[in-house]
């Protein structure tokens, strides 16, 4: 009964095993035993993996190339015996490191946090039923009931077994799913052929299995292998990568511009300590201090935003290519439509019977031809409604205020159907215990269950499943009175295709008569009995609709990939307002195109149905062809391909298998198609805001880098000092810059077209905006430095004249960036609060720098009079009003960024 690692139980026999874990196979554990186990041994949690200690993830913010630059420049100024200049530069270099160190730490915090939002739950039986349950709570000694698409939640030995495999390549490294059956194996096998064990973490791609729990958290095979690992996920993505890139070529500009500004000043005779100092002073202004803490708190903030929104990003990519989406391809139930089916049609015996009610209440009545009938005197409706109560794994389960379920919707639309008729799940069930079972696979369309009825001492085996799958199967019908007849598969053709006009989904069911106490494939194909049809809708949800239509404005094509009936995807198509509904393209069309046709029919149709789950990775490659940028929803294990194909994979975080969340990057905890238009606005958003941080700081490093250059090369005084560089650099991107990660959305953002992600971060005319601001920065520090001196004031005075040039020439400028099309007048002056308080505290900071007497000791500043504020507002506000004349002329002639 214990939790100990132990490395033979695929040796030991079924009976042996649940001895030793004192379990009954019909009963599995009682709740009670169950909670002293799960107080003993822990939660089945894995440790988390170790990643970098504090003091390793802080010194790793010093291994950047531009911190290089700054660290060689304070310890040549302090062997120089530079003390306040060099104290000053280690100084920004620690704040820049804990300011890295806090927000990586932080977002890395906040991704494992989403992350265990995820939890796998598991059916297992307790107390003799089945039941779903956190894989957390399970413990050694549970009895685990597997099907595919799971997860497997902990290691098991398997009890009994059909047709099961699992992909095992996380463990053994083997690319193709591994066989498994319960038989008992010699103990010196290897563990890539222990065929009757299934172990953590591996995922169930075929069958179906009822296992003994022999091992949880980290004494499992996958723990073992955890407490290897030491080291975390990066947290880095394309746009880092890009900025890691700009940084090793500005490594390179900034050190040959110093060593030209170097040897300049000194060809001129200056003295070599003079010009290293203003060498230093062009590195330090050139380094954008802030911009890594500014990408890694945006991101932050991004996927924190879509959080709230229900979508949960996995891997960060999906962050920035969100922005660029321009193609969406959906499933239709549960994510463009309610999942919530209801049977509002059933024909059997020949005739057809409407039934009221909606949802999962069992309320409603059955009639014909707008006539109430009782269906208690309708055999052949009760047999086919009966069908659909045994040949099912869901529960309908009675809260204190309403009713819910467990399992598959439209499974649970049929036990409300026969609930309404009077079939109740348990009495039922009870009459006619279920003795064997062929799982649901995409591959045959159907389910299959043997059940006794013990009233008749007969076996019967029933089948639910797609009409096409279940026509052939059939050889005769039954009639009104349960007399045997002719099968008319043309008509129930017709009346299948005239339920599917309406919207509606349609199952077929058969029944056989077996002899067996177990059933598979070779008995269920042909001799089988057809039963009939139920009709069950599940209504588009009204905010899909919505979200369509804003993905339409966004110049987003949105497509619905479903396994309905092509003309029920049709009718919900059109009930949703899709655009290009004229044909719906099936799976069996698909196959007959060739390549060329194919990438077209796929360019100009959004309805495709009977799409097998395999044929969705083709669509994803024909889309990503033609050049599109495809967000893919899935849920099942064959979506799997298809969510690692696409730029972006949306799995499932309600209905969706641990296989389809595994492959994609972004999880909908919802299900919801609207949290896609959402995440993709937010991504939008996300990119404009780091946009917007780029397009700002970088002017003011360029400002001060020809401001020290323009001073070497004239031969005259710095107008800036190191140090008065770095407080501009370093509490204006804290105070300033970190405030438009905070920016909200942009009206009309949805309004955009995709952007490419050929597109570089800066374009041509953001690079003509950066160096417009950074030679107006120059103009103004530089004029007003030298006007300073020609009406013989001080050099101190000149220079603090010309560092509060910078720093308000900045938050003027700030105030442009808000929006990179428009005035701040558009986005509105208050809608960033944030903002404002950076505003205020910098403007209060600034008068601490010029008046406050420490500070003009520490940074060389000195009061300034009320004509050299004015000259200041007035460089700044040209500043303001030339991007705004900018912004003006771009706009007028209709081109943006």
């Amino acid at each position: 009964m214990n939790n100990t690692p132990q490395s033979d139980w695929h040796s030991q026999s079924p009976e042996t095993v649940l001895t030793h874990f004192a379990v009954e196979l019909g009963q599995g554990l009682s709740s009670e035993d169950a909670q002293k186990r799960l107080n003993a041994a822990g939660p089945n949690l894995l440790t988390p993996r170790r990643s970098k200690g504090p003091l390793l993830l802080l010194l790793a913010q010093f291994h950047q190339p531009l911190i290089y630059i700054l660290l060689f420049s304070a310890a040549t100024t302090a062997f120089l015996e530079e003390w306040t200049d060099s104290s000053v530069i280690f100084g920004v270099v620690i704040i820049n490191a804990l300011i890295g160190f806090i927000q990586e730490a932080n977002a890395l915090k906040a991704i494992n946090a989403l992350a265990r939002t995820l939890n796998i739950s598991s059916n297992v039986l307790r107390d003799g039923q089945r039941r779903s349950i956190a894989a957390a709570d399970l413990v050694a000694g549970d009895l685990v009931f597997l099907q595919s698409g799971d997860k497997v939640p902990a290691d098991l030995r398997l009890l009994q077994s059909r047709e099961l495999k699992i992909d095992e390549s996380a463990l053994t490294g083997e690319s193709v799913p591994a066989e498994k059956q319960a038989q008992t194996l010699p103990a010196a096998i290897l563990l890539a052929d222990r065929s009757n064990m299934a172990y953590s973490s591996t995922l169930v791609s075929y069958g179906s299995a009822l296992a003994l729990v022999v091992s949880t958290g980290d004494n499992t095979e996958i723990g073992r292998i955890n407490r290897l690992i030491g080291s975390a996920e990066p947290l880095e993505t394309p746009l880092t990568r890009k900025m890691s890139e700009f940084s090793q070529l500005l490594l390179w500009v900034i050190i040959g511009c110093a060593a030209v500004t170097f040897s300049v000043g000194v060809w001129r005779g200056e003295t070599m300590l003079n010009m290293f100092m203003a060498s230093v002073a062009l590195a330090v202004g050139a380094i954008p201090e802030g911009l890594p803490a500014a990408l890694t708190i945006t991101l932050a903030i991004g996927v924190s935003r879509m959080a709230k929104r229900n979508a949960i990003i996995r891997k960060l990519p999906a962050v920035e290519t969100l922005g660029s989406t321009t193609v969406i391809c959906s499933d239709k139930t549960g994510t463009l439509t309610q999942n919530q089916m209801t049977v509002q049609f059933v024909h059997a015996g020949g005739e057809v019977f409407e039934v009221s009610g909606s949802g999962y209440t069992p309320d409603g009545n059955f009639s014909s031809d707008k006539q109430p009938i009782d269906p208690t005197l309708k055999p052949a409706l009760l047999e086919c409604l009966k069908a659909g109560l045994l040949c099912n794994d869901a529960r309908l389960v009675a809260d204190a205020d309403n009713w819910s379920i467990e399992g598959d919707p439209t499974e649970a639309a049929l036990l409300v159907a026969a609930h309404k008729a009077g079939l109740h799940q348990a009495s039922v069930s009870e009459d006619h215990p279920r003795l064997d079972a062929i799982p649901f696979e995409s591959e045959y369309q159907f389910m299959a269950t043997l059940n006794r009825n013990l009233t008749a001492d007969a076996r019967h085996i029933y089948l639910k499943g797609s009409l096409e799958s279940l026509l052939e199967r059939c050889d005769n019908a039954f009639s009104a009175d349960m007399q045997l007849q002719a099968l008319d598969k043309n008509r129930l053709n017709r009346q299948a295709e005239a339920f599917a006009a309406q919207g509606l989904r349609v199952l077929a069911f058969a029944r056989a008569d077996h002899g067996d106490d177990a059933v598979d494939h070779r008995e269920v194909h042909g001799g089988l009995t057809f039963l009939g049809l139920q009709a069950m809708i599940d209504p588009p949800r009204p905010e899909a609709a919505r979200a369509i239509a804003a993905c339409y404005k966004a110049g987003i094509a949105v497509k619905m990939i479903t396994g309905d009936h092509p003309v029920t995807a049709l009718a919900i198509a059109k009930q949703l307002n899709m655009q290009h509904t004229e044909r719906v393209i099936s799976g069996t069309e698909l196959q007959n195109f060739s390549d060329a046709d194919y990438r077209q029919h796929v360019k100009h149709c959004d309805v495709f149905a009977r799409i097998a789950p395999e044929q969705k990775l083709q669509l994803v490659q024909a889309l990503q062809a033609n050049g599109q940028v495809v967000a893919m929803t899935g849920d099942g294990v064959n979506d799997a391909p298809a969510l690692r194909q696409a730029n972006i994979g949306v799995a499932m975080g309600l209905g969706g298998t641990e296989v389809a969340k595994e492959a994609a990057a972004m999880v909908l905890t919802d299900d919801h198609f609207a949290t896609i238009e959402a995440a993709v606005e937010e991504g939008r958003g996300v990119f404009d805001n780091l946009v917007k941080f780029i397009a700002w700081t970088l002017p003011t490093n360029l400002g001060e880098g020809l401001l020290i250059t323009a001073a070497v090369f004239a031969n005259v005084a710095l107008p800036i000092t190191p140090l008065q560089i770095l407080w501009i650099n370093m509490t204006t991107a804290v105070l300033l810059g970190l405030m438009l990660a905070f920016e909200p959305k942009e009206p009309g953002l949805m309004l955009r077209k995709p952007r490419s992600p050929k597109q570089a971060v800066l374009t041509k005319r953001l690079v003509f905006r950066i160096c417009l601001v950074g030679f107006l920065l120059l103009a103004g520090a530089f004029g007003l430095f030298e006007w300073e001196l020609s009406h013989n004031e001080t050099l101190t005075k000149a220079r603090t004249v010309a560092v509060n040039v910078f720093v308000f020439g900045e938050l003027f400028y700030l105030f442009n960036c808000r929006s990179l099309d428009y005035s701040m007048f558009r986005v509105g002056v208050f809608s960033n609060p944030w903002l404002i308080f950076g505003v205020v505290s910098m403007t209060l900071l600034q008068l601490l720098f010029t008046y406050w007497q420490p500070m003009q000791a520490l940074f060389g500043s000195s009061a300034i009079g009320g004509d050299e504020w004015l000259l200041i507002l007035g460089v700044s506000i040209v500043i303001y009003a030339a991007i705004g004349l900018e912004k003006l002329i771009f706009r007028r002639f209709g081109r943006r960024r």
